[in-house]
């Protein structure tokens, strides 16, 4: 059984701080979450069943950071993480997914997750067992005359054995010579399921089901007549190419799926995190129930026995939601956490409040993460051969001219950068394959230049920015 990574409370939040500016509480409390999971694996037996996960609940506006910090801490501790919106599971007349799916989801999460893992393990016996097919298609196949010609360029005509000239022309693939030759040889191709499966509301893990069932179905021979499940066709291709796609073949064989899925399950049932964000729009705001709330109320009733630890079953098995860590996000600008209903309450007993973000934190978001939005489009242009460059100045007035719209508009937090950025260097971005080799200085004053037109009109900010 995988166990959470060994992270203190403090390089949990850490690391976090590489992506995500302020919110401290919200950081604190994620942390402390995750390292309880490591805590929970060292008690005895007895007690460690009866531990379970405190749930949280984050408060604040959008664009916040909500999603991005459950997002980061499921990466960081190499756990299967699903994103549901809870809107989703209510629309007009009552139609809207079953809650289940959101466990389903997890421990599809979960399998892809422990698969790329176990993938990446098997990598150097798949490449090697890749090599040897490339080498069998190259001396045996129907281009013999490029392994020979192969051969004869690193080996020389006669003088050396079969088994000495196959190893130096695998001397020769390692190295890449002969990457842009052609080799023909047999790779897996997915083919389309064997008949596609439409699916209205509520009914896409209904759907979802008949099409793997029919995929699986791909050794049967009358399913392959009739066209579905996976073939194998021999294609020509580049040295390189085939070995790529050989290596995948490989190692999609050599993987224990019995394993990956024992594995899989035992992850999503104690390391799996599912985020429920716009629980404020499940939230009933009326007494006596009718109309739309009569919906929301039910959504609640539904999701609560899931949040509380039952079992669900998925294609892979049966799954237990006891130790899954639910964390719950919403704007709460019209409903309170307290017209969730006091059963749904009680399972997210740990409740923190995001800040807005004001003009201090923007310009932060704008310089410190690794991924800021500033590198994202030095980055992007550079592809272009521009020499982007912005300035301290540059950054300090975009954020001024983003608080200052969200504060006279909707307050959409971190999110107004993406809009301000991508005006403020549309014009750049569409002329950038004339301006290759050119260098482009974005100060203070080519900000106000571009964005102060739109900035101070009332009416075009709204629509634009």
């Amino acid at each position: 059984m995988a166990e959470p990574r060994d992270l203190s409370p403090k390089e949990i939040v850490a690391e976090l701080d590489r992506y995500i500016v302020g919110q401290a509480n919200a950081k604190k409390a994620v942390a402390i979450a995750l390292r309880n999971r490591w805590r929970r694996q060292r008690v005895a037996p007895e007690l460690k069943d009866e531990i379970l996960p405190k749930n949280i609940i984050m408060i604040g506006p959008t664009g916040v950071g909500k999603t991005e910090i459950a997002r980061r801490l499921a990466r960081l501790a190499g756990s299967p993480f699903v994103k549901v919106e809870a809107s989703k599971f209510t629309e007009v007349g009552y139609v809207g997914r079953d809650v289940d799916s959101m466990v389903r989801d997890l421990v599809e999460a979960a399998v892809k997750l422990v698969k790329e893992e176990e993938v990446e393990k098997l990598r150097g016996r798949a490449r090697e067992a890749a090599e040897e097919k490339v080498l069998d298609a190259l001396g045996h196949g129907g281009l013999g005359v490029g392994f020979r010609s192969a051969v004869r360029r690193v080996a020389g005509e006669g003088e050396e054995g079969a088994m000495t000239s196959r190893e130096k022309a695998r001397a020769q693939l390692q190295a890449g010579t002969l990457d842009e030759d052609l080799v023909e040889v047999e790779v897996a191709e997915k083919a389309a399921p064997f008949m596609p499966m439409m699916a209205g509301p509520g009914m896409e893990d209904m759907a979802q089901g008949l099409n793997d069932m029919f995929q699986n179905l791909g050794n049967n021979p009358l399913v392959s007549m009739l066209g579905g499940g996976a073939k194998k066709r021999k294609r020509k291709l580049p040295v390189k190419e085939a070995l790529d796609l050989l290596t995948q073949d490989e190692a999609a064989r050599l993987v224990d799926m019995e394993r990956v899925t024992r594995e899989a399950l035992d992850r999503a049932q104690n390391h799996g995190i599912i985020f429920i964000d716009e629980v404020d729009k499940i939230a009933s705001r009326t007494e006596g129930g009718s109309g739309p709330d009569v919906s929301r109320g039910g959504v609640q009733r539904d999701l609560l026995p899931i949040v509380e630890g039952s079992n669900v079953n998925t294609k892979y098995g049966v799954v237990k939601t006891d130790h899954v860590l639910f964390i719950a996000a919403g704007a709460f600008h019209v409903a309170k956490v307290s017209d969730l209903i006091p059963e749904l309450q009680g399972r997210f007993p740990i409740r923190v409040e995001l800040a807005p973000l004001g003009r201090e934190e923007l310009v932060r978001i704008l310089k410190e993460p690794r991924n800021s939005l500033t590198r994202q489009y030095v980055a992007l242009l550079a592809t272009e051969g521009v020499d982007l460059q912005i300035g301290d100045d540059a950054v300090e007035e975009l954020a001024r001219l983003a608080a200052e719209v969200n504060e006279r508009h909707e307050d959409i937090g971190a999110r107004r950068l993406h809009t301000v950025m991508e005006k403020l260097l549309e014009e750049v971005s569409f002329d950038a394959p004339a301006l290759a080799g050119r260098r482009i200085a974005v100060d203070a004053a080519y900000v106000r230049e571009r964005l102060a037109g739109v900035a101070g009109d009332e009416d075009l900010s709204r629509y634009i920015l």
